[in-house]
């Protein structure tokens, strides 16, 4: 069955936390929530009575009065609630039985089962939040290391927020002094005096190229930061792989060509999540299926953050690696130490032996220096969402023709235009522009109960 996006009439149910748990909290939001409660809850006093942020232990009952399961309620009252609704939450036993049972119930009480995200969706369009933090909530959810955390609580927070509509409201003052100009046409008036409004396009702009250029790290981190391993056949690369994330994920032979497709694995290295891709050696060869392996190597290397070039103690030669690929950070690495010294040293180049892991943490080091997570560390806003860079893309492009406007001293009206689609584009961000299928777009990524 369909629903309407932007319904906030309806009280819904959903699970709150995932299954296999010892214990698990059902929700409910919603106008009729206290009371659809009421019909299952069985304690000292009925809910309906209760004040809000207060907690009740009884049982849940089904229509026949026969015990579900003793509980502890939490009961939030509109609007000081996660949605911005009446709010109640059963903290039950984690049994599957138990938890579909209340469910049923639930259901059978007048509410229906929430879509990914409603939850949180509800929030936004009760204006808990904007659009912008609503989407952090799941990007918290997500998170899979320290540092993707902190930047997506930081969104949460607001502070990213708080910053863009700083931005929002002084373009709009210029903007309403730029129109005012036109009620006074005749007398050949400035209300917005275009120094300033030079200096404060100029800040503005300064603004959006940090946030734009902070995207780079942002994304490395909230998505992991890819790394490619790329050398010649037999170098030790997958051996090197299984060392660094602590399994054996790629297999390892003495044969060359053993790793013929590009293989996957992720690790965390002090907060910081690495992807790295296990290639196909970089060879001349006849075998369709290795030549293949070697094109997704090159494809492999282009996407990746960091490149870690691996060669043997006894051919350490870095001179096969592609000259087309795309600049990034770029590790030259000497295995199999423990077979023969390499002839020369160089601090550039690092020395290991994956097989005995020699050198492996120096490594890391490297590849963890690579990451500058000083901004984030002093809680500054950092960009990690696809479509916000995207809006704010749009947005320079925008503050780049009210700029030139200006600068061809153009009336007020045209350069309103372009500052007016500057507030359009950030606007996108926060929510204050949006559209049903962008909702759509983004709930719909958020997992059931939240």
């Amino acid at each position: 069955m369909n629903y309407d996006i932007l319904d906030t009439t309806t009280t819904i149910v959903a699970p709150a936390t995932a299954e296999g748990g010892a214990v698990m909290v059902v929700r409910l939001s919603g106008n009729n929530a206290i009371d659809i409660a009421d019909k299952m809850f069985r304690g000292r006093k009925p809910l309906s009575s209760a004040k809000g942020y207060t907690l009740h232990y009884g049982r849940i009952v089904d229509t026949a009065e026969n015990t579900i399961d003793d509980v502890v309620v939490a009961l939030f009252r509109a609007p000081h609630s996660y949605t911005g609704e009446n709010s109640v939450e059963i903290s039950l036993h984690g049994s599957r039985h138990i938890v579909n049972t209340v469910l049923k119930l639930a259901i059978e009480h007048g509410a229906r089962m929430a879509t990914a995200g409603e939850f949180t969706r509800r929030a936004f369009l009760n204006g808990k939040m904007d659009l912008s933090r609503a989407e952090a909530v799941a990007d918290v959810i997500a998170s899979d290391s320290q540092w993707s955390h902190n930047i997506a609580s930081t969104q949460m927070r607001g502070d990213y927020s708080t910053r863009l509509n700083s931005l929002r409201d002084e373009l709009l003052r210029l903007c309403s002094l730029l129109e005012l100009e036109l009620d006074f046409s005749e007398e050949d008036v400035e209300f917005a005096d275009r120094s300033e409004l030079k200096n404060i396009l100029d800040k503005v702009e300064q603004q959006i190229n940090y946030l734009c250029s902070s995207f780079t790290l942002g994304n490395a981190i909230k998505n992991g930061v890819n790394v490619a391993i790329i050398g010649e056949p037999n170098v030790g690369k997958s051996t090197l792989l299984n060392r660094l994330v602590g399994d054996d994920c790629a297999m390892v032979s003495d044969i060359a060509g053993t790793t013929r497709d590009t293989i996957e694995a992720t690790t965390v290295i002090d907060g910081i999540c690495f992807r790295f891709v296990d290639t196909a050696g970089l060879r001349t060869t006849d075998n369709i299926l290795e030549q293949m392996g070697i094109e997704r190597t090159y494809r492999a290397i282009n996407k990746a953050h960091i490149v870690l070039h691996i060669t043997t103690a006894d051919n350490p030669d870095f001179s096969n690696y592609p000259t087309e690929a795309t600049p990034q950070t770029y590790i030259r690495v000497i295995n199999k130490i423990d077979q023969t010294q390499p002839a020369e040293c160089n601090d550039d180049v690092l020395h290991i032996s994956a097989k005995r892991d020699m050198g492996i943490d120096k490594l890391r080091e490297r590849m963890r220096s690579v990451v500058d997570t000083a901004s984030i560390d002093s809680c500054n806003v950092v960009v990690s969402n696809m479509r916000h860079y995207e809006a704010l893309t749009l947005a320079h492009e925008a503050l780049s023709d009210a700029q030139h406007a200006l600068d061809l001293n153009l009336s007020g009206d045209l350069i309103s235009e372009d500052i007016r689609r500057i507030i359009h584009h950030l606007g996108e961000i926060t929510g204050d522009i949006t559209s049903d299928d962008i909702l759509q777009s983004i709930f719909s990524k958020f997992c059931i109960g939240k």
